[in-house]
């Protein structure tokens, strides 16, 4: 499989959420938007009424493969996602606070951590985003 990547270009995103809505319905099956695993944040360097789209960078020498004691984050050779393994997982929060970025989140109900898997190669994300500001190639 030839390797993609997930691109973002912030001054098409028109903060519709279509993104977070699709992202929340994927992964947990219910319409939370604030639990999805990509958010459109506010970014007051843009222009007015532009957002930034906030995702895991999916990072080479990634610090929070690097900070789990359990070896529960592994690379998804096919799609290039760091993905989590819940049965390994110890919940320590190690892998949170690692992320310099701040895109590994604590899944509150689950109670362990979660972040884009990019969707095992077909990020839902993607195909609902009607303006183009999210792209995986």
């Amino acid at each position: 499989m030839e390797s993609k990547l997930m691109h973002v270009f912030p001054g098409k995103c028109t903060a519709c959420r279509n993104c977070e809505q699709a992202c929340a319905f994927a992964h947990l099956h219910e319409g939370r938007p604030t639990r999805s695993r990509i958010r459109a944040d506010a970014d007051p360097q843009l222009r007015e009424g532009k957002h930034v789209l906030v995702v895991c960078y999916q990072c080479d020498a990634a610090a929070c493969v690097a900070a789990c004691p359990a070896n529960a984050l592994w690379r998804d050779t096919e799609t290039g996602a760091i993905n989590h393994i819940a049965e390994r997982c110890i919940r320590c929060g190690s892998c949170v606070a690692a992320c310099p970025f701040g895109n590994m989140r604590w899944e509150p109900l689950a109670q362990h951590p979660s972040k884009c898997d990019l969707c095992k190669g077909d990020p839902v994300c993607v195909r609902f985003c009607p303006t183009g500001a999210i792209q995986y190639k």
